[in-house]
């Protein structure tokens, strides 16, 4: 505990801080150097739940809000991408804009009636919502029905095509510091203040004339967003999708992705998702331990949620049970 209220004082050295991270960038921008395809598989397993928990903790983490179904959310940006690729021969560069369109407005119908909602009620709904989706997907021929789209044209970049796990590494990367740029913004804004102000008494900061419903539509909508840019790499990345890729099992990694890190805080989700998708990995090839992994990992678990109950790195604004000063 000692070494981590340490390492909590010398991260919030601004120079230190951005050594740090410039330095993490690198040895993780290194990694396709000294790795074969399957450890970088496993790294783009990694990525690929660090940029759906990055979009979750807008919603989950800032906000407070109970989503039951981001599955849906990655879900509709696969599908429209998807969509757009096979059936209309687009570009895929092209359908990043309509996937984004796509989202918002989906993220408007449904959270603009349901966002008055609190808990356990937001969290059925969101639930059903997902639901919605995944079954809408089964049933349309546009779709592909329960068989999905296969065959989605993976996009060219600088005039070659991305193919490889090194190509698609470098993709997610990228896409990886983005969302940490956009989750930093969002935090340290003024806008950011008031989610965690509804976020830890909703009630009080609607008394203090923060329109709660409006900014928990637009932490709905951000996070729909980033949800659904998730989803249209992740179309064209593994070229074929379907719907039982976007069941209730997925909202459900990525929500524990988001608590086991830290609620609210970046590195503690980055964390937390890259232990959940690398760990259970650790144990597969181990001899009468790899059958038993996810039992292993699910004590694990357990015993991280005893000891450190607000996550492997929490936020500390969260841990000391305090408000911002001003909105």
């Amino acid at each position: 505990m000692k070494l981590i209220s340490k390492a909590y004082e010398l991260m919030d050295n601004k120079l230190i801080r951005a050594g740090v991270l410039a330095a993490i960038f690198l040895i993780v921008a290194s990694f396709p150097l000294y790795f074969n395809n399957h450890y970088i598989n496993i790294m783009l397993i990694a990525m690929f739940y660090m940029l759906l928990a990055l979009g979750l903790n807008v919603i989950v983490g800032y906000t407070g809000l109970c989503d039951l179904g981001y599955a849906a959310k990655f879900a509709i940006g696969a599908y429209t991408t998807g969509i757009l690729v096979n059936v209309f021969e687009w570009s895929f560069w092209l359908t990043l804009p309509v996937s984004i369109a796509v989202s918002i407005v989906i993220a408007v119908i449904i959270g603009a009636p349901t966002l008055k909602l609190r808990s356990d009620y937001l969290a059925i709904v969101t639930l059903g919502f997902a639901e919605i989706v995944r079954i809408t997907a089964r049933n349309l021929s546009i779709t592909g029905a329960a068989s999905g789209l296969h065959g989605i044209t993976r996009p060219e970049l600088f005039g070659f095509r991305l193919t490889s796990f090194t190509h698609w590494f470098y993709v997610y990367l990228v896409l990886i510091v983005i969302f940490i740029i956009i989750s930093f913004r969002i935090r340290h804004s003024r806008f950011g203040r008031a989610l965690a102000f509804i976020r830890e008494d909703e009630d009080a900061a609607q008394a203090m004339g923060v329109n709660t419903v409006l900014y928990k539509l637009y932490a709905y909508i951000l996070g729909a967003v980033l949800g659904g840019i998730t989803g249209s790499f992740y179309a064209v990345q593994m070229t074929s999708i379907s719907p039982n890729s976007f069941d209730f099992t997925q909202s459900v990694n990525v929500l524990l992705a988001v608590i086991l890190g830290g609620m609210g805080k970046i590195p503690g989700v980055i964390i937390g998702a890259a232990f959940f998708a690398i760990f259970p990995e650790i144990f597969r090839d181990i001899p009468f331990v790899g059958d038993m992994r996810m039992l292993f990992f699910g004590l694990l678990l357990v015993v991280v949620m005893i000891n450190r109950p607000q996550g492997l790195w929490p936020d500390r604004l969260r841990a000391n049970d305090k408000l911002p000063d001003k909105i």
